[in-house]
């Protein structure tokens, strides 16, 4: 079976579940209540993620995608969705959500060895990670499932933003001759599309912990796929894909590191909250962030393509403009804007 009627497949299967999972869930009781935090105003069904995950193995099994590294992704992506459904289901506290996801990434670089060992410097030289490679394996593999899961805050916004990275993973991944890279992702972002049908606004499903650590799990998996033992500068492309999540969850950190608050406390100052207070609506905020995403996406080819000098400037570009759009609309925090004092523009 060839990739696009795999992608067919997977995309109407997930049109599929979602409806059974959707009466699974209120069955169980896992449901998300709104709170201060929260945006949405009524009790939602979630464990939407599980339709993702049922369509994709769906999807997998059908094209069967080959690689050294197939069979560790495969049992950690089914480890996180398990401690997913755990934690929509029976809410379980930080600390085992975070052993699931150690688990999940070291089984990933354990027992299918995957890991970060060396980069090529761009002018020449290496830098060898040593005894460091599998930390910082397993921190990107954690870094990256936590980064989806926080941006998973509107109807639609991780869904439609996993999708556009996966898509841009796949691209990439085709001018790379890497075959299973694009086929798993493609295969994903069929499923995430098919979920979008019940989870864009006005939401009938949220895809819950399931889904956003299975979609931050599985991105961050296939983009170290993809991309390990190259240059700093293709290490840098799988960051501009993610750009979204890197970025809200990078000035979370600062805006309370600034607040002096502990860095895992909840708030209502993430992007898409800092959108709705300018005054966009909830399908607005959804769409301005899918195009950023877009535009990231877009970077990251531009970026593979260019030079290196050509490379330096479309990073430096692109850090100028996330910090002035930072500062506008207040993402590290109120009072933060340096770059607008340094150019005299009142905010």
């Amino acid at each position: 079976m060839t990739i696009l009627l795999t992608m067919i497949a997977a995309f109407v299967a997930a049109i599929l579940l979602t409806p059974l999972v959707k009466r699974l869930a209120i069955r169980l009781g896992a449901t998300d209540k709104p709170n201060h935090r929260k945006v949405h105003a009524k009790i939602m069904p979630r464990m939407g993620g599980l339709a993702i995950y049922g369509a994709f193995v769906l999807g997998y099994v059908l094209l069967r995608p080959e690689s050294e590294y197939a069979a560790a992704i495969m049992i950690g992506a089914t480890i996180i969705v398990l401690t997913g459904l755990l934690d929509d289901f029976l809410e379980i506290t930080a600390k085992a959500k975070m052993a699931g996801q150690l688990l999940a990434a070291g089984i990933v670089v354990f027992y299918g060895g995957l890991d970060i060992d060396f980069i090529n410097l761009p002018f020449g030289g290496t830098i060898d990670f040593g005894y460091l490679s599998i930390p910082l394996t397993i921190l990107w593999i954690i870094g990256i499932t936590n980064a989806i899961n926080l941006i998973d805050g509107l109807d639609g916004l991780a869904a439609g933003v996993s999708t556009i990275a996966l898509i841009t993973l796949a691209v990439m991944a085709g001018f790379m001759d890497n075959i299973f890279v694009v086929a798993v992702a493609a295969i994903l972002a069929a499923s995430c599309a098919g979920f979008l049908v019940f989870n864009f606004h006005p939401a009938k499903i949220f895809m819950g912990d399931t889904g956003s650590l299975f979609l931050g799990f599985m991105i961050s998996v296939l983009a170290l796929t993809g991309f390990k033992n190259v240059t700093v500068i293709s290490l840098v492309i799988p960051i501009i894909i993610l750009g979204v999540p890197i970025s809200d969850t990078f000035f979370a950190i600062v805006r309370r590191i600034r607040m002096k608050q502990p860095i895992s406390a909840p708030d209502k100052s993430h992007l898409h909250h800092c959108l709705l207070r300018a005054g966009f609506s909830h399908r607005q905020t959804v769409l301005i962030i899918y195009s950023f995403a877009a535009l990231f996406g877009l970077a990251a080819i531009l970026f593979s393509q260019a030079t290196v000098w050509g490379a330096f400037l479309i990073l430096g570009i692109m850090l100028l403009v996330i910090e002035l759009f930072v500062e506008v609309i207040g993402l590290a925090g109120q009072n933060y804007y340096p770059l607008l004092k340094l150019v005299k523009v009142k905010k």
